[in-house]
């Protein structure tokens, strides 16, 4: 029994840091970014790298965050920034560009499943059970990140600006505020999350091009239940990311990995407001 919620809460970590990048961007530039997944691999490649250069595991963390943003400002930049008054095409242009993305991985790293080297290996016991220590980190850095990004959205000029973008766009460039700006820094702070978060599950399986796919899928459902809320977000993780572990460990794990997908689905037909006004 003790495994098991320890499950739900190491779950309910991972899915909380692979969706906070892709909720920042969806409050602020009203757009799913479905590239999402693609800036999970980019993680998972980053953390390859840092393996095959001999360096510190732990650097990967740095080094995905890195990569991850410098591409998030490339990007922005050339593709998402003309197609600001364009959501749906912007939608589009995303997804295809995930796709690209994952193609030039291919090219530079071959198709085959490769591993990362793990920062920690081994278990500890833990409230009466042995249990990887490396998914208790992961909840540790879940609730460093969450902690990180509530500090800067309540008390920053630049969590300022950017609650103010979400609340009203028009209003808010009225007063001053560099919309422009505050989109540039969102996406970019939503693609290095994303990369940080694939650098943080690679070593818990493997690394391939279509690595991010299924957790852009998980994330997105996730998103659509919370709204901007990190709360929502939080709750929404532990929720259906528990019945995810619940679903795969007494039921079937083919039918936990649609769990999150189809939860969602019921929950946003019975609350179209998701989880924003519980």
């Amino acid at each position: 029994m003790t495994e098991t919620l320890l499950d739900i809460l190491t779950s309910a970590a991972i899915l909380y840091v692979v969706a906070a990048g892709l909720m920042i961007v969806f409050g602020v530039m009203k757009i799913i970014n479905f590239s999402h997944g693609a800036f999970i691999t980019i993680g998972g490649y980053s953390a390859l790298a840092v393996t095959r250069l001999g360096w510190n595991p732990w650097l990967s963390l740095l080094f995905a965050t890195i990569v991850g943003m410098a591409c998030g400002l490339i990007i922005e930049k050339l593709v998402v920034k003309p197609l600001y008054s364009r959501p749906l095409d912007a939608i589009l242009a995303t997804w295809g560009l995930g796709i690209i993305i994952g193609q030039v991985i291919t090219i530079i790293f071959g198709r085959e499943v490769q591993f990362v080297q793990s920062p920690m290996s081994g278990s500890i016991d833990f409230l009466g059970a042995s249990y990887s220590s490396y998914r208790l980190v992961l909840v540790v850095a879940a609730t460093v990140i969450g902690v990180s990004l509530a500090m800067i959205l309540q008390g920053t000029r630049l969590g300022l600006m950017t609650r103010a973008v979400i609340m009203n766009e028009a209003l808010a460039e009225a007063l001053g505020i560099n919309s422009t700006l505050v989109r540039l820094v969102t996406f970019s702070l939503g693609a290095a999350l994303a990369s940080m978060a694939g650098a943080l599950i690679t070593p818990l399986s493997s690394v391939d091009p279509n690595m991010g796919v299924p957790w852009l899928v998980n994330a997105f459902m996730l998103v659509l239940v919370s709204g901007v809320s990190f709360v929502s977000l939080l709750l929404a993780a532990i929720l259906l990311g528990g019945a995810q572990v619940l679903v795969s460990t007494f039921i079937s794990p083919v039918l936990g990995g649609l769990t999150i997908v189809v939860l969602a689905a019921v929950l946003l037909r019975i609350r179209p407001q998701g989880l924003s006004r519980a």
